[in-house]
């Protein structure tokens, strides 16, 4: 199965919640982030992509790494991710813009609730429950 490669953060606010986006003609919820582009670390696509959709800089001393993880793409039939995970605190306001259409702050355990991303629902919540 072809794989895109993707940086992607899991955004907590001071009290627990964690930011979940949808992008433009998609149904399902997501982690911040995207694909990493040629000659780009994964950090540094990030951070890109975190100016891009959130219109936030945080301080890359502040972001912790968590691993590289596989999942089903979310909106890319036939296609694995190979996620770069990182996780941030963010004190400040985000605004959506590029592809998202939708951003929400929900906690952890609610967020099986929502219609979410592969990567979402079998990575990046078991690490946080």
């Amino acid at each position: 199965m072809p794989e895109i490669y993707i940086a992607a953060a899991i955004i907590l606010d001071p009290s627990g919640h964690m930011l979940l986006v949808r992008k433009k003609n998609t149904a399902r919820f997501m982690q911040a982030g995207g694909k990493i582009e040629k000659d780009e670390t994964p950090l540094a696509a990030l951070l890109r992509e975190m100016r891009e959709e959130l219109q936030i800089e945080p301080d890359a001393n502040q972001i912790f790494y968590h691993g590289q993880f596989l999942a089903a793409a979310a909106n890319e039939p036939n296609h694995t991710v190979r996620a770069h995970i990182y996780q941030l605190t963010w004190h400040n306001p985000i605004h959506i813009a590029a592809e998202i259409e939708e951003a929400i702050w929900i906690t952890p355990t609610s967020a099986s609730t929502l219609p979410l991303a592969p990567l979402t629902e079998h990575i990046i919540l078991p690490l946080l429950i």
